[in-house]
């Protein structure tokens, strides 16, 4: 329980502290952040399914984010809105991720109720 709130309040204070980023890489970070949102909604599924592993949650976290900035990188070099696609893909699955654990919570909530 304390292991995440740690990591937020460290990564708070890292973010009042860090320089601003330049528009040239905002693309990039939006991206790369949808993507690590992704990882973290789907890692929080797994963890209700009881199917969590942190080898598979740690490699897609930084796997993800590296593909979709690549994909934008490689986009923009051919002209092509390549990011678009992993908008999609990722909040799509964001989505997808969420219903599951609100299906989840409702029914852990639901069975409290019944007892």
């Amino acid at each position: 329980m304390f292991i995440p709130v740690i990591g937020l309040v460290a990564g708070v204070i890292l973010a009042l502290y860090m320089p601003a980023i330049d528009f040239t890489y905002s693309k990039y970070l939006a991206i790369a952040v949808l993507a690590c949102l992704d990882s973290v909604f789907g890692g929080i599924a797994a963890l209700m399914e009881k199917r969590f592993d942190i080898h598979i949650f740690v490699s897609g976290f930084f796997g993800n984010a590296l593909l979709a900035v690549g994909l934008t990188f490689l986009g923009e070099k051919l002209g092509v809105d390549l990011y678009l696609a992993a908008v999609f893909v990722f909040g799509n699955r964001m989505f997808l991720n969420f219903a599951i654990i609100r299906r989840y919570l409702l029914n852990k909530f639901e069975k409290q109720d019944n007892i």
